[in-house]
């Protein structure tokens, strides 16, 4: 029996799918960069499901791409378009939300719950689950998990990373290994989920998690601040922190060239501010019931900010209306950068101290290899994490000889800057197959040997997701 047949006998007919023109969407990022062939798209229900699915194709010795909501940015989670043709295991059936432990502030979710839907069923309950990011409307969980992904309140609460206590995972041979445990203090050896999350599929399947919950912010402020430079915004992000305790929730820049795009590419999308500057940021206290008021904080931060000089305007939202048109502006940022141009984004992150000379200097750098490259950034300040984007308008880039080349010379450039800087390539897109080369580049042999051994010790065979995140010896 072939291994299509065997899928059909597990799964049933509909929910295996084999035809070209349907599995389009699993095939493709969405932005239209990368595309690749699979076999099949295997929708399984069940974490038993899943296990049998791999075991199969574990005997068959075909390769294993497990995947979300498919909404990356470094193609991590589209299959490759040369080599062994992947099954594609999609969990977009399983969206069971179990045990919400008001107590313990812990979440059990199934891996294809969509994002914003664990968030709402915490927010129903009094409890807020943090990883908030522009794609949350369609991303899963387990992509999530698997890309440790990061998004607009790293500053206050973490990455996913921590904000997991427990994870379920099918390995590479179809063994279900459960550590659904909703533990703060587990000193019982190695902490195993840590290998899974952040591997971008290249160990296992997440098939379901224990989430972290946490007091659900009653009261919240929100601003849009014009400054000068970043080495201003850099003032205001140090006298925020100074003045509002722990109610920081987020601090996020973009310069005024992604302004312009979000309000030129994305309808019902306008400045809150009536002037021009060349730098943007987003910042928003919250708390819960009984501590300060938040927006009185927010005043007073930004009254000492204005004498100061430190900025030049500012907007306090003055309704929930306001402040959701505020962070629309925000999440909007990848929409409207498709929509306008081609945008090499650059995923770096650097210590908060050295952000303006980083921007400095890949602004120099960049202008080197491609002066007619406009400067697209937007970035989650508060921790560091700039996404440096080398931007070309449709016309230019089609008029360009060997984009490839030039992108790849480009993104190394902005990648060298941040690794003199003490800082990374990458701190929230993952590797996938943006980045797979930079690996040698920045990684250490021996911290490359160490990723290879624990490949090797958990996929043997090297099934999943094969020719990502591990770059191939030298």
């Amino acid at each position: 029996m072939s291994l299509v047949d065997e899928l059909i006998a597990l799964l049933g007919a509909n929910n295996l799918i084999t035809d070209a023109g349907e599995m389009t969407a699993s095939l493709e990022d969405w932005r239209g960069r990368y595309r690749g062939a699979a076999l099949c798209v295997a929708r399984p229900a069940s974490t038993a499901e899943v296990a049998a699915v791999v075991a199969c194709c574990h005997r068959h010795r075909v390769p294993v791409l497990p995947q979300g909501g498919n909404t990356g940015l470094v193609g991590g989670s589209v299959p490759p378009s040369s080599g062994p043709v992947p099954v594609i295991i999609n969990l977009q059936r399983m969206r069971r939300i179990g045990l919400v432990d008001l107590v313990n502030n812990s979440i059990e979710v199934q891996a294809g719950c969509v994002l914003a839907n664990v968030q709402q069923v915490a927010r129903d309950a009094g409890r807020l689950y943090p990883v908030s990011l522009g794609a949350e409307g369609s991303c899963q969980i387990g992509g999530t998990i698997a890309t440790n992904a990061g998004g607009i309140s790293v500053l206050r609460y973490g990455n996913t990373r921590d904000n997991v206590l427990g994870i379920e995972v099918v390995l590479a041979d179809g063994t279900i290994c459960s550590e659904l445990r909703a533990l703060r203090k587990d000193n019982t050896g190695y902490d195993l989920k840590h290998l899974f999350i952040g591997s971008e599929g290249t160990l296992g399947i997440i098939t379901a998690a224990v989430l972290k919950l946490h007091p659900l912010p009653t009261r919240c402020a929100v601003a849009w601040v014009g400054v000068g430079s970043p080495a201003q915004a850099i003032e205001l992000l140090v006298l925020t922190r100074q003045l509002s305790g722990s109610s920081l929730s987020a601090f996020e820049l973009m310069n005024q060239l992604q302004l312009d795009l979000v309000v030129e590419h994305v309808p019902q999308r306008r400045s809150p501010l009536d002037t021009r500057h060349p730098w943007h940021v987003l910042i928003e206290l919250a708390d819960t019931a009984g501590s300060a008021d938040p927006e009185a904080a927010l005043t007073a931060i930004l009254e000492q900010a204005f004498d100061q000089a430190i900025v030049d305007n500012a907007s306090i939202a003055s309704s929930q209306g306001q402040q959701a048109a505020m962070w629309e502006l925000r999440h909007s940022v990848s929409e409207a950068n498709k929509k306008g141009g081609i945008g090499l984004t650059t995923d770096c992150a650097v210590p908060v101290s050295t952000i303006a000379t980083f921007i400095e200097r890949a602004n120099a750098a960049v202008a080197k290899l491609a002066p007619q490259a406009q400067i697209v950034i937007v970035g989650h300040m508060g921790d560091g994490n700039i996404h440096y984007i080398p931007f070309f308008p449709f016309a230019v880039w089609d008029g360009l000889e060997q984009t490839e080349a030039l992108a790849r010379e480009l993104r190394r450039a902005v990648n060298d800057v941040a690794a003199e800087l003490a800082g990374t390539f990458s701190a929230e897109h993952g590797v996938g197959q943006t980045s797979l080369d930079e690996m040698h580049n920045y990684k250490s042999a021996a911290s490359l040997a160490l990723m290879r051994a624990i490949k090797h010790a958990v996929d043997p065979l090297g099934l999943f997701n094969p020719g990502r995140l591990i770059p191939p010896e030298k």
